[in-house]
Parts: structure tokens; sequence; C-alpha cells
């Protein structure tokens, strides 16, 4: 299985940015669906990305359309505040590769869309007055939890201390 994060309609540069790396570090695939609210070669973007571009595995849709006729929608995962239950809950197959999706900042994914596929919606719990979280730390979050329901596969999980112990 695959990790996929997909961006639609990012509007903030840092926050792509620091998704890339999450997915340069993991080997997570990043699907961006425009319209972006930046240039791609923004300075924001590649400061916040650091010098991990080349390590991501990027690709680019013209709309969220085009995204789910290449494809679908089985393995779909849509983070939303407006989720009936929450991301631990998320099931998944393992043979499959898995899109986890995520809104621009402002407004988050299309309610039709969110109301298309509930089954497949999860939210991130949070305090009832906080509105949301930062798009790149939900995604680092969903990343991390199916990461670590497999084991890490193939990422480094010891550090240089780890000799010493």
């Amino acid at each position: 299985m695959r990790i996929h994060v997909v961006l639609v309609e990012p509007e903030i540069p840092q926050n792509t940015g620091n998704i890339a790396r999450t997915c340069a570090a993991t080997g997570a695939v990043l699907h961006l669906v425009h319209p972006l609210g930046f240039s791609l070669s923004s300075r924001d973007v590649k400061r916040a990305g650091l010098d991990y571009w080349d390590d991501v595995a990027l690709e680019i849709h013209q709309n969220l359309q085009d995204f789910l006729d290449v494809y679908g929608t089985r393995q779909l995962r849509l983070f939303s505040t407006k989720a009936p239950r929450a991301y631990s809950e998320m099931t998944f197959s393992s043979d499959e590769d898995i899109f986890l999706l995520f809104g621009k900042e402002t407004k988050g994914l299309p309610e039709s869309l969110l109301e298309e596929h509930i089954h497949q919606c999860v939210r991130i719990p949070m305090r009832e007055h906080i509105r949301s979280l930062n798009v790149s730390n939900a995604a680092a979050i969903a990343v991390y939890d199916l990461l670590s329901r497999q084991g890490f596969p193939g990422l480094k999980q010891e550090g240089y201390f780890a000799k010493e112990a």
C-alpha cells in the first residue's frame, strides 16, 4: 500500500511546502489539485519544502474531477471537521493505495464531495471551540498514523544514539 496525500485547491504555499517535506520523509505521493493559490515556483513553497522537493513524488491535477477520473473513489479518506468519525477509526485495505484528501485552508473540501462520500469522511478530534488544525499538521498526523499501523515500512526507525543504548 502506498499513501497519497491529496491537497485540493491549496492556498498557502508554506503549508504545501511543509506537506511536501512530510511526503519526502515518508515516501508518500503528493497530489496538488488546481486551482492553486500560489505558484509552485514561489519562494515560500521552496523554502518550506527545503531541499527535499527532488525527493517528492508529485502529481498535478487540473481539477478535482481530473483526479477522481484517474484514481476513482474506493480508497479515499476525506479529512474534515464536519466528519462523523475520528481518523483512528479509519479502515483501509493494505493491498491498495490509500488517498488522504485535504481541502483548501479557508473552506475545506467541497460539501458535495463530503456528502457523496460520508462513509469515507474522518476528522481529527480536538476541543470543541477550536475550528481546525493547520492542514500541514493534519496531513502529518494522518500519514504517520497509517505508517504506524503498518510498522513504519521502509523508514529508518533508530537514530544515531541507538548504537549507544
